[in-house]
């Protein structure tokens, strides 16, 4: 059985750790003293125990382009967890295509097979019940992710178009196998209530420690098509609310702008608020990118039901730059609908796909996924005069 492991301080302690790159030597130096921080690595791996390492392999994508967690952060992970006498496996679930793909054109597998570490089964799904559910009472969750004792997750500092950023909440959507992640987009379109899943996820798989590989992070048309952006840290916490919060901090976006934080609050997952969050470490004021690239406004609650005009003036959406684009119709492939709001033209001299904005539910999996960057997310003009 999954063991969470709590903590009896009155305050959520966050680790703040200063990380200049990823030198294997240096990244296990500032992994170990995050951790012993929190009250060193026994509290979360200990000796016998199945230990699950959770990276965001969002796509196949070499580590250089910062959408997957880090090589370096992985193998200081499943050192630390194999030299306390831990069994340690890792898995993901990408966003489209075979996670041992995905793992292998990351980096990720090749540290695995270094270390020993087994990829889990996150290809078969397996149905649970969770009766403590906000939203989500059934839910279907790789295999590889209920067979263990206890999960370390290790995220990726990332925009998010939906989410606002993908961090340590966010990255247990992973555990959710391949293209059923699309029927969530679907049953759930509004923000708030996918957010509520989310949280109910990690309610559910209860990992016992959250790290955020922040040394590169990703920013702009986040999480998969946006800019490196040198932000030198990590955070760790047995808090992801907590963790996600600071994470706010280090790019000056209000917390409650991330649809988690009040799911999280209200469910008792964790904590948002400055006074019961403890930052150790190091400083957060000099490291704070005040510039980083994000969209700061309130995630708008989308309807399929809203008036036209509130989804023309309103909400955002999809579109596509046909400089950039490829044909490749991974766009297509990934649309959760049945019937899909994006597609390639019949005849015309347009060959690019093109949007049924009245279909689309502005979820984003197009614009998260599109491997040539060629998809962002456009802000109707009376949004930005909103929140400018």
């Amino acid at each position: 059985m999954r063991a969470a492991i709590n903590s009896s301080l009155a305050k959520t302690k966050v680790a703040l750790i200063e990380c200049p790159d990823y030198d294997e030597e240096i990244v296990s130096r500032a992994l170990g003293k995050g951790i012993d921080l929190l009250g060193g690595i026994s509290r979360f791996a200990r000796p016998g125990e199945k230990i699950l390492l959770k990276p965001n392999i969002l796509n196949g994508a070499a580590p250089e382009k910062c959408i997957t967690t880090h090589p370096s952060l992985l193998k200081a992970m499943g050192l630390l967890c194999q030299e306390n006498g831990a069994r340690v496996s890792f898995g993901d679930s990408p966003g489209f295509g075979s996670a041992q793909t995905a793992a292998a054109k990351s980096g990720l597998a090749a540290v695995a097979a270094e270390l020993g570490i087994e990829q889990a089964d996150f290809n078969t799904p397996a149905q649970v019940t969770f009766k403590e559910a906000l939203i989500a009472k059934q839910l279907i969750l790789a295999k590889g992710a209920l067979e263990t004792d206890g999960i370390i997750s290790l995220a990726k500092m990332k925009t998010h178009g939906f989410m606002r950023i993908t961090g340590a909440v966010k990255n247990q959507f992973g555990c959710v196998p391949g293209i059923r992640k699309g029927e969530y987009h679907v049953k759930m379109p509004r923000n708030e209530h996918f957010a509520s899943m989310l949280v109910d996820i990690n309610r559910y798989l209860k990992p016992r420690l959250y790290v955020l590989d922040g040394i590169m992070a990703m920013e702009g048309n986040g999480p998969g098509s946006g800019s490196p952006r040198k932000m030198k840290v990590l955070l760790l916490s047995s808090d992801p609310a907590a963790l996600d919060a600071v994470f706010c901090k280090l790019i000056r976006l209000p917390a409650p702008f991330v649809p988690t934080m009040k799911a999280a609050s209200e469910s008792g997952l964790g904590t948002w608020a400055d006074e019961e969050i403890e930052i150790c470490g190091a400083e957060l004021t000099h490291l704070v990118a005040a510039d980083f690239k994000v969209i700061r406004q309130p995630a708008v609650p989308f309807d399929r039901a809203f008036p036209y005009y509130l989804k023309k003036w309103i909400t955002a959406r999809p579109f596509i730059d046909n400089s950039l684009c490829d044909n490749c119709g991974v766009c297509i492939e990934v649309c959760p609908l049945e019937l899909k709001a994006i597609q390639h033209p019949a005849g015309g001299k347009n060959p690019h796909p093109v949007f049924d904005y009245e279909r689309c539910i502005r979820c984003y999996c197009c614009q998260e996924l599109c491997p040539s960057g060629a998809i962002a997310i456009k802000r109707p003009l009376l949004s930005r005069i909103i929140h400018r």
